[in-house]
């Protein structure tokens, strides 16, 4: 089973910490992008042909900001030139601030049946400080839409003057919304955009508080019963992230839309970050493909093991063994004996201690060639 993403790259407003590939004021143009959208999914049909998709993931930008017609254009055309499983998982980013009830009764009509929205914070003036469009009320007029359905929040950590009690506030109203999913992820203040002048005056939360604020929100939703299967991300049994799983554990997708990237048949390709030259290219006929490059040898092994400890599945010997015809303790014979003491075993799973798996990325490194 693979996976297919869509990136739809509108949005009312760039968020203050934004570094996704989004263009908040060319909204006029999502009817001609969305039409090469559709013809992009045509083009890549006959090469994907012999390929099941199991999860459809709808992201951006904001997906929740054009006209829900086109979402479900580009799930007909998906239906058209594709092949689903009898039970895909299809998922739709959404901002509280962009959402009626008319949208998402449109959004079910065309199948989807996992919704994705991002709170960040139950603090109406942190709000503000992102630059998101919406408050804590615009999303529980999102949530109340969306009762007995299968949604996921987002939760934001080391925003600027964030404390525990903003976290289990906002824990609080993510969880009593029914959310069955949510994701509590650290803010990375990136080069060239408005939030990193915060980072550098040092009005952000240093890592050490970040981790705090990390170890509070993970008790707390713990003691909600939301189990942590991967670094950032809770769910109730059974609700865990379909697609979001299939990259942790390498599995193939194929990304539409400019910006979007895939990895299939062993390579990894990028589209043009840049809109109007997807727009352009798909016009003339050629796919928008910037970057194309195996990922092979010890690139390969390495991106399993990176991507397997980041969850609570951590790496199964045997899948391994599968993929690369050796022993992963033997390949990285020098790391493992560095970490070990780190790591727990059962059957053929090693996977992180539970205190060590929001430190990961440091443990990973002894990884890295």
């Amino acid at each position: 089973m693979a996976g297919i993403y869509l990136h739809i790259p509108f949005c009312k407003h760039k968020c203050t910490y934004c570094d996704f590939t989004s263009f908040p004021n060319r909204l006029n143009f999502a009817e001609a992008y969305m039409a090469c959208l559709y013809k992009e999914i045509e083009m890549r049909g006959k090469e994907l042909k012999d390929l099941t998709f199991d999860t459809v993931y709808f992201g951006g930008g904001t997906p929740s900001v054009i006209d829900a017609k086109f979402i479900y254009g580009a799930m007909k055309k998906i239906k058209q030139c594709l092949n689903l499983s009898p039970d895909p998982e299809i998922t739709i980013e959404m901002n509280p601030g962009t959402v009626n009830e008319d949208k998402i009764a449109t959004y079910k009509r065309a199948g989807i049946n996992r919704f994705s929205i991002g709170l960040q914070t139950a603090i109406d003036g942190q709000l503000e400080n992102l630059g998101r469009i919406h408050n804590v009320r615009d999303y529980l007029y999102c949530t109340s839409l969306l009762k007995g359905e299968n949604f996921s929040t987002d939760i934001m950590l080391g925003l600027k003057g964030q404390t525990k009690e903003d976290v289990r506030k906002t824990v609080e109203i993510a969880a009593g919304s029914g959310a069955k999913h949510i994701s509590m992820y650290a803010l990375t203040p990136e080069d060239g955009t408005p939030i990193y002048s915060d980072y550098l005056n040092g009005e952000l939360p240093d890592a050490d508080e970040v981790a705090e604020l990390y170890a509070y929100g993970y008790e707390l939703l713990k003691d909600k019963g939301y189990e942590r299967y991967e670094v950032s991300n809770f769910a109730f049994s059974g609700f865990e992230s379909r697609h979001n799983l299939n990259y942790w554990r390498r599995g193939e997708y194929i990304g539409f839309g400019v910006s979007a990237s895939s990895f299939l048949f062993g390579r990894r390709f990028t589209n043009t970050l840049n809109l109007d030259e997807y727009i352009k290219c798909i016009l003339s006929g050629f796919l928008p493909v910037i970057d194309n490059a195996p990922v092979d040898g010890e690139d390969a092994k390495f991106e399993f093991v990176m991507l397997a400890l980041r969850t609570r599945e951590g790496i199964s010997a045997l899948k391994y063994r599968e993929a690369f015809g050796s022993d992963w303790k033997e390949d990285f014979a020098d790391a493992y004996q560095k970490t070990s003491r780190y790591f727990e075993e059962d059957g053929d799973r090693t996977y992180l201690k539970d205190e060590y798996l929001y430190v990961q990325n440091s443990i990973l490194t002894q990884y890295m060639n």
